[in-house]
């Protein structure tokens, strides 16, 4: 049992939309991720997931309204919603996630953003 030092793992990465895992918690992923611009819209059916926002402000796009999250908030999507996670102005923020170990990345919608296999850093 060691503290994990966020700002150090951040620093071993520059892929964008690549979540990398830095800690299990039981059947729980805890991940860091960078990203800019525009995610895909999907959903999870049988997870929620938690954004933490640790550097700049992501806009989490539902169907029905958008929600800004900067840093230091959190947002929770529950699951089974549409959703879609973005930035603007070509500003890329650091977060982090925390989900089931079976979470798929993009839910049942394989795209070029989707990742398979987590790096662990």
């Amino acid at each position: 049992m060691e503290a994990i030092n966020i700002k150090e793992k951040l620093s071993k990465f520059d892929k964008q939309w690549h979540p990398h895992r830095i800690a299990t918690v039981d059947n729980n992923q805890v991940y860091l991720a960078k990203f800019e611009g525009d995610f895909i819209w999907h959903k999870h059916d049988d997870e929620d997931e938690l954004f933490q926002i640790i550097k700049g402000t992501m806009y989490m796009k539902f169907r029905d309204k958008t929600v800004k999250v900067e840093a230091g908030e959190l947002i929770v999507v529950p699951k089974g919603v549409e959703h879609c996670p973005t930035t603007s102005n070509g500003e890329e923020v650091h977060a982090l996630l925390f989900e089931k170990a079976n979470t798929k990345h993009t839910g049942g919608i394989e795209s070029e953003r989707t990742v398979s296999q987590y790096i662990e850093i």
